[in-house]
């Protein structure tokens, strides 16, 4: 009887090495030597049972035990990866978006539990965006570690230039991160980072109160190009707006240095409503961004490396009270240039930061205001075994305030309980700083409805951090507490029913906690389904004693919040997937102008290789909810779309 020889083989030699991905396959069978080593390859291994890390699926919903530990986040100074870094940095993946019922990068920020989102219109076509607590001035909006915020006012730092499509993810870190991303990292930083290369594609999307879109992306091995426009009626009374965005992204090397170029625009007319007074319906906007920087990075060895980043940053802004009348009408062009030149070095106790920003930032037209400010950065990591403690301070000086240098130290701490091939645990604990200017609105902003305040402090706060969180092949959980002591923290507020709002200083601390757990519970050939659910608890104390009429901003915090997103994935297959994904979010917010709501989105995924359909259905019970003072939110809204890629 002859019997098959599973295991016969010969002998290869190796004589170049190849890094095409067929390769393994020419070995496959026979013996390979190395040297003066043998590895037997077997000829009949099940894929399954290979224990070799691959390319990650496109599909994160089928992913087992694939971690971030990987990749770097902007949690340091020092590039270290989310295994490494000493804060709990939350993030949001390109195919968590591709799948999210969501139609703008403010939705998606919504997806964060501690993460509040306050629009005013559809697709957010002005947002305020605000960390635990915080205001839309406390954070740091950045573009692949670029800051792009607005000095003139928070409510226009996310108009990002970037689609969906651009996107590879989306870090939230929470906390003071002055030292890290300095001033205006004063209450926590979303880091948007775009893809290198990708697919080329084009789509369109239609849907209801007359909206219609589309968008386009070419991409290369280290270039991308996407461009983008998008109208509607708005679902409410004056609501309507027209949108547009382009996003230019070019990798290179020159010699041993790195380059990254960016150029970016915004454009967006609209109709306000009731933006900024519920006495006024018939407010106008338009803005416009446009965005440029270079990012150097070199090494002068194996241990030292640097990063310089030059950016310009150009905002204009025009607002009518009364669309057409000259009442409460006003121009803005806000111009922000700097720089900043960052270096770090490995030796035996470490990883050690230092860096300098300049920082440029003027105002005209309404009114004329320019201010630079200088920061000095030095932090060093320790990663011995288990444990990363990163310490710092920033040294920060302001010639709209005194010139002076004030400093802002923090540390953080991490510790590795334990991991395993498919989990681990950790657990943080924070300590920082920060200091925040005014912004230009905060001090010299004047119409019918507003008064800005020239005398007005900057804003300080001490942030306290404790957490955890454990990753698992099919379960994660992200848990903390926080408390932030605020002095002389900023908010308009009206002293009785008929002032107008005033900027001024108050004593505020924020305190709370948030959960957040990610379940995989069917992963099995053809189908998988996974469920996501978050809950946030604020509370605040206010320790003077002026009796406020109403709050605008700071002491109308979202008191709870909570989330639910269960993600069905069926027909997995080499020709198409079909993705079932609602969201359900709940939230209660403070002030007596607020009820607390619920909201129920969904969308439908029918993806193949070569294209994508999308049907999204927004607040489905048709809910009509405010986000911020009287400005009423659309009912149901649907959206259909389709994408072509060109592979």
């Amino acid at each position: 009887m002859k019997k098959e020889q599973f295991f016969s083989r010969t002998s290869l030699r190796f004589r170049r090495f190849s890094r095409k991905g067929y390769a393994l396959f020419s070995v496959l069978g026979r013996e390979v030597l190395i040297g003066v080593l043998s590895v037997a390859v077997v000829s009949h291994a099940m894929a399954d049972g290979i224990s070799v890390d691959t390319e990650l699926a496109k599909d994160t919903v089928v992913r087992e035990a694939q971690t971030l530990d990987d990749v770097v986040v902007v949690g340091s100074r020092a590039p270290l990866t989310e295994g490494e870094t000493a804060r709990m940095v939350t993030v949001i993946t390109s195919d968590d978006i591709q799948r999210a019922p969501v139609t703008t990068v403010n939705d998606v920020l919504k997806m964060a539990t501690g993460v509040d989102v306050r629009q005013r219109g559809g697709f957010g076509v002005q947002t305020d965006i605000s960390i635990d607590g915080g205001t839309f001035d406390q954070i740091a909006i950045l573009l692949n570690g670029v800051n792009i915020g607005n000095p003139q006012t928070g409510h226009l730092s996310a108009d990002f230039p970037v689609s969906l499509e651009d996107i590879e993810r989306i870090e939230i870190i929470e906390g003071a991160a002055a030292r890290v991303f300095g001033a205006s990292a004063f209450n926590g930083a979303v880091n948007i980072v775009t893809k290198r290369g990708g697919d080329s594609s084009v789509g369109i999307e239609g849907g209801s109160f007359g909206t219609f879109g589309g968008n386009g992306r070419i991409a290369g091995k280290e270039m991308s190009l996407s461009a983008g426009y998008r109208q509607s009626d708005g679902g409410t009374e004056n609501s309507y707006f027209r949108q547009s965005q382009g996003f230019y992204s070019q990798n290179f090397q020159l010699s041993t240095f790195n380059f990254q170029l960016m150029l970016g625009a915004t454009g967006k007319r609209y109709g306000a409503n009731t933006f900024y007074s519920a006495a006024y319906p018939d407010q106008y906007e338009s803005n416009g961004r446009y965005f440029a920087s270079v990012d150097v990075k070199g090494k002068l060895s194996d241990a030292f490396q640097f990063q310089v980043q030059p950016y310009w940053n150009l905002n204009t802004d025009h607002f009518q009270l009364i669309r057409g009348s000259g009442v409460g009408e006003n121009f803005h062009r806000t111009n922000v240039v700097g720089g900043k030149v960052n270096g770090h070095f490995d030796w035996l106790l470490g990883k050690t930061s230092c860096g300098v920003e300049i920082r440029n930032e003027s105002i005209r037209r309404t009114f004329h205001s320019d201010r630079t400010e200088y920061s000095l950065f030095l932090e060093h990591n320790i990663i011995y075994k288990r444990c990363t403690v990163s310490m710092g301070v920033v040294a920060n000086s302001n010639t709209g305030y005194d010139s002076r240098f004030h400093f802002f130290p923090g540390i953080d701490a991490k510790y590795r309980v334990w991991k395993t091939s498919k989990a681990n645990c950790d657990i943080f604990m924070s300590y920082n700083t920060a200091f925040r200017m005014p912004t230009f609105t905060d001090l010299f902003y004047k119409s019918p409805t507003n008064e800005g305040n020239k005398d007005l402090k900057p804003e300080r706060v001490q942030s306290l951090r404790v957490g955890g969180k454990i990753n698992s092949s099919f379960f994660t959980l992200h848990s903390s507490l926080f408390y932030d002591w605020g002095t002389d923290m900023i908010d308009w507020v009206m002293y009785s029913p008929t002032d107008k709002y005033h900027s001024a200083n108050f004593r505020l601390d924020n305190r709370g906690a948030n959960i957040n757990c990610q379940l995989s519970i069917i992963n099995y050939q053809l189908s998988s389904l996974s469920f996501q659910a978050g809950y946030c608890f604020i509370d605040q104390k206010r320790y003077d004693d002026v009796v406020i009429f109403k709050s605008n901003y700071a002491m109308e915090y979202l008191k709870h919040k909570v989330t639910l997103s269960p993600q069905l994935s069926i027909f997995h297959s080499s020709l198409f997937t079909l993705h079932f994904n609602v969201s359900y979010r709940w939230q209660d917010r403070q002030g007596p102008l607020y009820k607390p709501f619920s909201l129920i989105d969904a969308k439908v995924t029918l993806e193949h290789k070569k294209y994508e359909a999308t049907l999204s259905l927004n607040n489905i019970t048709s809910y009509r909810y405010y986000d911020l003072s009287t400005v009423r939110q659309p009912g149901f809204w649907c959206m259909a779309g389709i994408k072509v890629k060109f592979l």
